[in-house]
């Protein structure tokens, strides 16, 4: 693997683990189906993607993840370094130097009239654990990236109707119209066109959609 892949694979959702937190309370505020959403500090391409998806009152995504039960202790499924995987909460929380405390998650939970598709959404996820991660970011083709993983297990879950909606992909400066640097190097490492005006989603859009709602930091005490 050379130092552009890896530090892709790093980048859009850093595949580095921080150490394991001391004993924390996340696990009293968080629940199975929950969309966690995360802002990592992962240089250019990070914040080229910043530039350009914006997320629910204005935050910065970079990542998401999805809560699930396994072995009754609430895990993160996430697609993330080369493959989809399960990690900790513990680690999840650690990567944006969270510890006892939610500080820096921004935790999104589907409205009540969504509730009944959550074991369904939650049991597709687990299928897709070790399958690849999508460093294209290019929907359908057997790949996954982070909020590909989200639209895909609720879509199944919803009879393969999109539960959350795609939008035109863009790489390009907002301001200028032309790609950021950071992308062209990127596509022209993986020896791949930059897929602009393909549909995709991202955390941002997630985080924005009017099935879920933010549960807001000052519930959590």
């Amino acid at each position: 693997m050379n130092n552009k892949t890896f530090q892709i694979l790093a980048f859009f959702y850093c595949c580095t683990l921080a150490p394991s937190c001391n004993h924390s309370h996340h696990n009293e505020f968080i629940q199975e189906g929950d969309i966690l959403f995360q802002n990592l500090n992962c240089g250019e391409l990070c914040d080229a993607i910043e530039a350009v998806t914006k997320g629910i009152d204005g935050k910065d995504f970079s990542h998401c993840a999805f809560v699930v039960n396994i072995n009754d202790t609430l895990k993160v499924i996430e697609a993330i370094g080369e493959t989809v995987q399960v990690n900790s909460l513990e680690n999840f929380f650690a990567r944006s130097g969270d510890t006892a405390t939610i500080k820096n998650i921004t935790v999104g939970r589907l409205k009540h009239q969504y509730e009944h598709i959550i074991l369904k959404a939650t049991s597709n996820s687990k299928k897709l654990i070790g399958k690849p991660y999508d460093d294209e970011f290019i929907i359908n083709n057997g790949k996954w990236y982070c909020s590909e993983l989200i639209y895909d297990v609720f879509k199944e879950a919803n009879n393969r109707k999109p539960f959350f909606d795609l939008e035109p992909m863009t790489f390009k400066h907002p301001k200028t119209q032309i790609f950021f640097p950071a992308w062209k190097a990127y596509y022209k490492d993986l020896n791949k066109e930059i897929p602009e005006g393909q549909s995709g989603i991202n955390p941002g859009l997630i985080s924005r959609s009017d099935k879920i709602q933010i549960i807001k930091i000052e519930n959590f005490k």
